[in-house]
């Protein structure tokens, strides 16, 4: 007996049309917010299909996570991809689907890292109410000073009842068992 397909061959047009409803209703939840200006920015930015390099003329718009997985169409998220690349990507996971193309996963990362950060406007780097990376807290002690209540160098530190069995270089989760 013959494998069964995993897919139907063909589906009938009310389930194409239930599907697209629903692809319809996925995207009208989410942020959809690329600008024709923002796209043509990626075009020249990548200069042609963001995995596989090539140059073809019709492009499209590939979701890095996809829509299906809560991906959106936004200018961290979508990338010029070849109808082949596309196609083939689907809705998988992009470094899986790099791996399994045999395609450089690294540079297209770095890359995508790359273009992002030439693209994308400035921004505070931190989330509200929190100091950016190497930057001190508010009120928080200069570099290389003790912080309030802690020992000064060379003075013994006050023993901590729950570490007391513990070796030295123990790690200690804070986490309930």
């Amino acid at each position: 007996m013959p494998p069964r397909r995993k897919y139907p061959a063909k589906r009938s047009a009310a389930t194409n049309a239930r599907y697209a409803k629903r692809r319809q209703n996925r995207l009208a939840r989410v942020d959809n917010d690329l600008t024709d200006d923002q796209w043509q920015s990626l075009l020249d930015a990548w200069g042609g299909c963001a995995y596989c390099q090539g140059d073809g003329a019709a492009l499209q718009r590939d979701c890095v996570q996809p829509v299906s997985r809560g991906g959106r169409y936004t200018l961290g998220n979508v990338v010029p991809a070849c109808a082949s690349c596309n196609a083939s990507k689907h809705n998988t996971e992009v470094t899986g689907w790099l791996r399994r193309k045999k395609l450089d996963e690294r540079a297209f990362l770095l890359r995508h890292a790359t273009i992002l950060q030439e693209l994308l406007p400035d921004e505070d780097p931190a989330p509200t109410g929190e100091p950016a990376a190497g930057a001190p807290a508010a009120g928080a002690p200069a570099a290389g000073a003790p912080a309030a209540g802690a020992p000064a160098a060379g003075a013994p530190a006050a023993a901590d009842p729950a570490a007391a069995d513990l070796p030295p270089n123990a790690e200690v989760s804070t986490e309930p068992r």
